[in-house]
């Protein structure tokens, strides 16, 4: 092909990386959270297995592993174990983080928490104690990303403590510079959409302000590590949880809910879920539509086919997804992002180049240039990132 893609090379534009994430500092809650809440305040322990993360006095806890891996091989990767004086600074640090993001090729990258991927809910159960914390990881996020020249791109976490709360912090978000807002449950912090929850929908499509669904999050259980982690049967899981596991059930329930019919410009976006079942699931939402919109009432809610609302409203990221690059031309391609997923587990660091050779060979450039550049450019709004790459780079 005349105009394919084969070497990372020939790429003049800057690699925007649409999945990345930090390994929260030990100190971050507290050090932020008001003293009343400090000792139940997410903190780190230094135990003989490893730093191990305690949520509210040990009603959850996470253990340094899976998500510090960047630059171990494969035979050193441990589900627990880990300390955070002998993982890459750059997983909290900002200046490290760019001597990261350089050694790799890779101009910008879209930053998301670690120890809270399953959302808010992880911090804690108590509302006051939720907030506390929500509010101290997204001020802290904005200090990790200042100083970076935009090349870090903060996305807020927003609360599960009922509609009100969302939308003080979604506002509160948009206000400080996040660029979007990170949801794990509706709005009204259930896994049910609600009527209530029509008041922040209307906020996010009114500013065009992008919300996140992670993997992970609108489940009972979430991405909270136990043992299990250790086993076989843990495979299983993690590899379809990276196959659309968790977000074909949260994307059927959200494009039946009538909520895009109301607001058109919501904008959805799918993180860490890759592609490659998007054109099934779609095919197979569209046939039950057109058999049983009549007597579920579903033409009432949504007066076109599922995959023309998912199409127009919904953006998904990607990493190792060869099957989901080949059928790309069955979904919308301009809203398609590839992504590192650096730190963690899925990350090629520091030769994501190669990994980009291999996953977009033949592929036409322009849609190469979408996925890598234009796509996430757009969505966020990133006009300060440059179209071509700067001299010297």
């Amino acid at each position: 092909m005349a105009d394919g893609f084969f070497s990372a090379a020939s790429l003049d534009y800057p690699i925007i990386d649409a999945d990345a994430h930090v390994n929260e500092p030990p100190d971050l809650w507290q050090k932020r959270v008001p003293s009343r809440f400090r000792d139940r305040a997410p903190r780190l322990l230094h135990t003989d297995q490893g730093d191990v993360w305690d949520f509210d006095q040990g009603k959850r806890i996470r253990p340094l592993g899976l998500t510090a891996t960047a630059g171990l091989s494969y035979l050193q990767f441990r589900a627990s174990g880990l300390r955070y004086d002998e993982i890459r600074p750059g997983s909290f640090d900002t200046k490290a983080r760019l001597e990261d993001l350089d050694a790799d090729g890779i101009w910008a990258q879209v930053i998301y928490p670690s120890i809270t991927l399953a959302g808010a809910k992880t911090y804690a159960d108590d509302p006051p104690l939720q907030l506390a914390c929500v509010r101290a990881y997204n001020e802290w996020l904005l200090e990790f990303c200042e100083g970076s020249n935009g090349r870090l791109i903060p996305q807020a976490v927003l609360p599960t403590t009922g509609v009100e709360d969302a939308i003080a912090e979604l506002r509160w978000a948009m206000d400080h510079g996040h660029r979007a807002g990170m949801i794990s449950t509706y709005p009204n912090g259930t896994l049910e959409p609600s009527e209530a929850d029509e008041p922040f929908w209307a906020i996010a499509n009114e500013t065009g302000f992008p919300l996140v669904v992670h993997i992970g999050s609108f489940t009972p259980a979430g991405l909270t590590p136990t043992l299990t982690q250790t086993t076989a049967g843990f495979l299983g899981a993690a590899g379809a949880t990276k196959a659309g596991g968790d977000a074909i059930p949260v994307t059927a329930q959200l494009l039946f809910s009538g909520i895009f019919a109301r607001f058109r410009n919501l904008a959805i976006v799918l993180v860490e879920s890759n592609i490659g079942w998007i054109p099934p699931t779609l095919e197979q939402l569209d046939d039950m539509f057109l058999r049983y919109r009549w007597y579920t009432k579903a033409l009432e809610l949504m007066p076109t086919m599922p995959s023309r609302v998912f199409h127009r409203n919904f953006w998904a990221t990607f990493m190792k997804d060869t099957v989901g690059i080949e059928l790309r031309h069955r979904m919308n391609v301009d809203h398609l992002m590839w992504s590192t997923d650096y730190p963690h587990t899925g990350s090629e660091w520091p030769n994501d180049r190669v990994q980009i050779e291999n996953l977009f060979r033949g592929v036409p450039r322009a849609d190469v240039k979408k996925m890598l550049h234009d796509n996430v450019r757009r969505l966020y709004r990133l006009d300060h990132v440059p179209e071509t790459l700067p001299e010297g780079r």
